[in-house]
């Protein structure tokens, strides 16, 4: 077999495959054989018809079409290698000769990724967020941590801001009627915190143990999301939250330190490496997104348009799960974007995205960069981690699925995007150089201390 390619314009070629006809006699044999197992034909035992007995019953083109049919997909995958050609989408296959005992040519059209001039990654420059812990952000910690290893007390007096209550809901339409699909009992709630209904704080403050109150307000989820309803809240207990004293005794309760100033200094150590990995992230956004300016990317016809009516259609299915519209979901947003403005953002970012990974898989193409089977087995751990599933269970989809080539990709794009970012000059905004390495594959940078110390908390 023979092929050879013609670049039919930046993002689309034309595979061209000529096989002698005695490559394609195999073809013809297994072809005579399914055809003759399917026949019966009087003094033949089924399976064992004779070529030219199939011949007269069914006709050589029969035959001949059952073969190139087993064939092609063989031919059009050998081309692909032969060539080096990746292809990006499903090929438009066209037999273009084909004679009985002649060579057979077949020509394949099919879209691929374009040759990108890529900027040199030295001349980027990005600014990113400077690195500050304070304080005030360390007793922000220890403060939820204090709620975490917090005792509650029965007390018999009315309720008040930061205690902790057993509460019943019953909430009714303007005309009485009970809403089935709100009504609650024995619900949990800290006053103060306002984490179900706009009014409930202001109703259950002087509240005590068996009372209720009634109140007005509207509805913020469900199908019943902006209707106005009174509802009544009856406070079944209160409870006195007792926060544990700041002091060595917490230390040794709450961490292996043995002293308060110990355990400070390592909730400072561990919020100044969690906002290092947050700038060394920012960082490879920044950089790519200069990088993605820089290039001049052609896509192929209708690959944006796929990706967004795909993009699309996940989050219609999520927010039909949610019970909300698009117009719904919009609305609900702080910055209130209309959907042409939604829509606008959505295509720019579906094809950033793109654009994204073609100047990644050039990089992987142009470089050689190493992988070992430890990295690998770390990245496919991370993303089972991420999905949630059992370790052991996602290993097994990935095996029978046949993923491996995927996650072997997305460690190489991984190792790219290190690359680029290590070659740009990244700065804070206090002017000082952020040195940055190990990007890892699922998105994050940082040492393997860094990553043992994530793991370990």
């Amino acid at each position: 077999m023979k092929s050879s390619t013609e670049s039919l314009s930046p993002t689309r070629v034309k595979l061209t495959i000529e096989v002698p006809f005695e490559e394609f006699k195999p073809n013809l044999d297994k072809a005579y054989k399914t055809i003759g197992a399917q026949i019966q034909v009087p003094g033949f035992r089924k399976g064992k018809v004779p070529p030219a007995i199939i011949d007269q019953r069914v006709g050589r083109g029969a035959v001949l079409d059952e073969a190139l049919n087993s064939a092609l997909q063989g031919w059009y995958t050998q081309a692909l290698q032969e060539t080096k050609t990746t292809p990006l989408g499903q090929p438009e296959i066209d037999l273009t000769k084909f004679e009985d005992g002649e060579t057979i040519e077949v020509t394949a059209e099919v879209d691929v990724r374009p040759k990108l001039d890529l900027p040199d990654p030295s001349t980027i420059e990005v600014t990113v967020d400077e690195i500050t812990v304070s304080d005030e952000d360390v007793d922000e910690q220890l403060a939820e941590l204090r709620e975490r290893f917090a005792t509650f007390i029965d007390v018999d007096r009315p309720a008040a801001e930061g205690d902790s209550l057993t509460i019943d809901l019953s909430a009714a339409r303007k005309d009485g009627t009970l809403i089935d699909e709100a009504q609650a009992e024995g619900l949990p709630y800290v006053v103060g915190k306002a984490t179900m209904l706009d009014g409930l704080d202001e109703a259950v403050i002087g509240l005590s143990k068996g009372e209720s109150k009634t109140f007005a307000t509207t509805l913020v989820g469900g199908e019943l999301k902006g209707e106005e309803v009174d509802v009544t809240v009856t406070v079944q207990d209160v409870k006195q939250t007792e926060l544990p004293e700041l002091d060595d005794e917490f230390a040794q309760m709450a961490s292996d330190f043995d002293t308060i100033e110990e355990f400070r200094a390592d909730l400072a150590e561990r919020l100044t490496r969690g906002k290092r990995l947050e700038q060394a992230a920012e960082a490879r956004d920044k950089v790519l997104e200069k990088i993605i300016e820089q290039v001049d990317a052609p896509l192929p016809d209708g690959l944006l348009e796929d990706e967004i009516a795909n993009r699309r259609q996940q989050m219609d299915q999520q927010l039909a799960m949610a019970g909300l519209t698009l117009e719904d979901y919009l609305r609900d947003q702080e910055d209130g974007k209309s959907v042409e403005d939604f829509e606008a953002e959505l295509e720019k970012d579906v094809r950033n995205a793109i654009v994204a990974q073609f100047v990644l898989d050039q990089l992987v193409e142009e470089n050689e960069y190493p992988i070992d089977n430890d990295e690998l087995s770390q990245h496919i751990m991370r993303r089972a981690q991420q999905s949630g599933e059992d370790p052991n269970a996602f290993v097994q989809h990935i095996m029978e699925h046949n993923h491996v080539p995927e996650m072997i990709g997305e460690v190489l794009r991984g190792k790219a995007l290190a690359a680029l970012v290590e070659s740009a000059k990244v700065t804070d905004g206090a002017g000082n150089v952020v040195e940055l390495a190990n990007l890892r594959a699922d998105g994050t940078i940082g040492s393997d201390e860094d990553e043992d110390a994530e793991q370990a908390d």
